[in-house]
């Protein structure tokens, strides 16, 4: 296996990418996934949700590439979609030199890095993306995986963390909540959705996923999802590798979504 720091912006030491690309196989070609830890876009949790997530996914058959981006209130909304963006865009240019698909990339995210993750499949097409200089539709992922997502601004769902920290303030206007809520971009080109959460889920409600989900089951969508009973949040790989001593972070049932999400993208990522 070979191991790849890569930079993604002159100047931005915090947006990069930590490549895992397994040695090649003759006659196959991996899939690739861009993993996005959480950490409400103060921190990048990178240590639960980034290379154990990459590894994990290895095995299932993609090549993964795990996304540091900028966080802790040094830059507004977009500038972590257009990170994110360069991210899918670096990866599909040098799809031959990664021995992966370009047509079958995907994208997972965690907690807020559920809703990077979500915004690139629902907001990837934005005029601010675009001017940015990124070519259209090559940071479109082929299906999106967000696992306990933040996904809204609306009233009822504002934690006081996370949507404040994309947006750099204590007073986010309506207009900015609005702008960031995935549930208001879903439309036709957006990326097929897998969705993990759990329902009793403390720090983002389970509604979340779910008015996501309505969302993309109004516009006609295809999406996966997968609620399971009692875990708190940041249950991460669902095994003893991410558990840190938190005994209901370790649950056979919740660490098979890998697998599912796997299959999911094996039979839809390619056709959708």
């Amino acid at each position: 296996m070979l191991l790849k720091r890569i930079p993604l912006e002159e100047n931005n030491p915090d947006a990069y990418l930590d490549a895992y690309l397994a040695d090649p196989l003759p006659g196959f070609t991996r899939r690739a996934i861009l993993v996005i830890p959480g950490g409400g876009y103060g921190a990048v949790c990178a240590d639960r949700e980034g290379e154990p997530i990459a590894l994990a996914f290895l095995p299932e058959g993609f090549n993964a590439f795990v996304l540091h981006y900028t966080v802790g209130r040094k830059k507004p909304y977009p500038a972590q979609l257009i990170e994110a963006s360069r991210a899918m865009v670096h990866i599909r240019e040098n799809a031959a030199e990664y021995g992966i698909d370009p047509d079958a990339v995907f994208a997972v995210g965690f907690s807020a890095g559920g809703h990077l993750t979500g915004s690139l499949g629902t907001m990837w097409n934005r005029p601010e993306v675009r001017a940015a200089g990124i070519p259209e539709g090559m940071n479109r992922p082929n299906g999106v995986m967000l696992i306990y997502p933040v996904v809204t601004g609306a009233e009822g769902f504002r934690d006081g963390g996370t949507m404040h920290n994309l947006w750099c303030t204590d007073t986010p206007t309506e207009e900015m909540l609005r702008t960031a809520s995935l549930e208001l971009a879903v439309d036709a080109q957006s990326s097929p959705l897998f969705l993990v959460h759990t329902s009793n889920d403390q720090a983002v409600d389970v509604r979340n996923s779910l008015i996501l989900a309505d969302a993309y089951r109004r516009a006609g969508l295809c999406f996966e999802m997968h609620i399971y009973p009692d875990a708190p949040h940041g249950v991460a790989l669902g095994n003893d590798i991410t558990r840190c001593g938190v005994d209901k972070w370790s649950d056979p049932a919740i660490g098979e979504w890998v697998s599912h999400a796997a299959h999911w993208a094996k039979r839809f990522g390619n056709t959708l």
